[in-house]
């Protein structure tokens, strides 16, 4: 067990701003990101935790606080307070999962009634910590009892969420709740123009990383580990990218000299990829100028950038302000989605998303869709992509668009990928994506 190191109560305080953040609606990247850099590493490591548990958290909350006081901090605390305490006495039953944070009961509560007193909105509340605290202590069998039937705290989702899978998914959906709480591998894709597969392979080999091969590109890592130490990074020889995401740019069948767009670039895993495979004019179009720098920081690893590619912050329905108005022989449509697909990396999404961000990302994605097709050259492609599994953002966006556009011919692609776990068949698993591919009529 670990002992509460001296900093325990301001990573305590900071990882429940960070979550708070989350439960206003904020991503957890994006609140991370606001905190001190010396306890940010702390904090993320404890905000990911409670991320990937924050079901049964809210129920525990929610059971033994009667009213909740009106500060957001203060009640990420104490639910990431009792999901700690929880946690540390099962570690004490069973052994934990490897990454478990586990402390003493007695330091956890002294740490978390002194995080209360490092910020003035928080201080007055120091007894109501320690008294939840203390009553879970002392109730804790019967507090549980009171929580499992809850369906967030069953299956770690927000109501809604299981709600929406179980009438598009009735034979599945528990399945695919399972699928998001599991750790996701380590999958990475080879940039084939600076090495090859086996020569990345080896290279792990010799620094006892074991890897196992799968698609076109991939490989897994038996072990998930900090990319920036796996041999190849700094010279660009792989990039992390699910198995799921590795068959949108193959779909494309890009060849050398063709104009290429992709649209919602950021953060440049899609893009990468369709210039790995071909020599290709590309577009790279995002419209926050931030994650554009991330395509382009990417880009720049990966000795992929040249003057043959053009990088454009800006947005996809705006064409006027970039386009050129020359046709594009194929365009990646990576579209705004709510992510749903990829909640086992992101574990933050399915507290941070509200039933209602459904119909407006499928009403932008329409207004995305229908602004590029008007780009597509006569006999070119597009490929309709989203990381969801809700069919509102798939499948019902992907029939919509063809009643919309006659000259639109659908043609052959994976449709609805549900997430699944690595298995002896599918060494990498993938995460949920969909993909819908069309091509433009030729006029007679």
């Amino acid at each position: 067990m670990n002992t509460a190191a001296p900093a325990l109560s301001h990573s305590l305080l900071a990882a429940a701003s960070a979550i708070a953040g989350v439960e206003s609606g904020q991503s957890l990247t994006e609140a991370l990101a606001e905190l001190p850099s010396n306890v940010r590493p702390s904090a993320q490591a404890l905000s990911f935790f409670a991320m990937r548990n924050w079901g049964l958290a809210m129920g525990l909350r929610h059971t033994l606080v009667e009213r909740e006081p009106p500060n957001a901090t203060l009640n990420a605390l104490v639910g990431l307070s009792l999901l700690l305490l929880e946690t540390s006495v099962r570690a004490g039953e069973q052994t934990p999962a490897a990454g478990t944070p586990v402390y003493t009961a007695h330091a956890l509560v002294d740490q978390a009634v002194e995080a209360t007193q490092l910020q003035r909105s928080t201080a007055s509340f120091k007894g109501l910590v320690n008294a939840v605290l203390r009553r879970f202590q002392r109730e804790r069998q019967a507090v549980l009892a009171d929580t499992a039937d809850a369906p967030e705290v069953r299956f770690n989702h927000a109501r809604w969420w299981i709600d929406a899978l179980r009438k598009a998914y009735p034979e599945q959906w528990e399945r695919l709740l399972d699928a998001a709480n599991a750790h996701p591998p380590l999958t990475l894709r080879v940039n084939v123009r600076a090495t090859s597969r086996e020569a990345v392979i080896q290279a792990f080999a010799h620094e006892q990383i074991g890897s196992t091969a799968f698609g076109e590109a991939g490989i897994v890592l038996d072990v998930p580990r900090p990319v920036t130490t796996l041999p190849g990074y700094a010279q660009g020889w792989w990039s992390v990218q699910d198995a799921g995401a590795q068959l949108a740019a193959p779909l494309l069948e890009v060849r050398d000299g063709m104009r290429v767009l992709d649209a919602c670039a950021a953060p440049g895993g899609k893009t990468a990829h369709l210039l790995e495979l071909a020599d290709v004019e590309l577009t790279a179009l995002d419209v926050d100028p931030a994650r554009m720098a991330r395509v382009e920081q990417n880009l720049e690893r990966l000795r992929l950038l040249s003057p043959k590619v053009r990088l454009v912050a800006e947005s996809a329905t705006r064409a006027h302000l970039w386009w050129d108005g020359k046709p594009f022989d194929v365009v990646l449509a990576d579209l705004p989605c709510t992510a749903s697909g990829i909640v086992s990396r992101h574990p933050d999404i399915r507290w941070l998303r509200r039933e209602s961000d459904v119909q407006q990302t499928v009403k932008l994605q329409r207004e995305i869709l229908d602004s590029l097709w008007s780009m597509v050259a006569p006999g070119g492609k597009l490929l309709l992509a989203t990381c969801s599994i809700f069919p509102q953002e798939g499948e019902m966006q992907a029939e919509s668009f063809s009643k919309r556009h006659v000259q639109a011919q659908r043609l052959p692609a994976p449709g609805q990928l549900l997430p699944s776990r690595p298995d002896a068949e599918h060494p990498a698993g993938h995460d949920g994506f969909f993909y819908a591919l069309f091509t433009r009529r030729m006029q007679a």
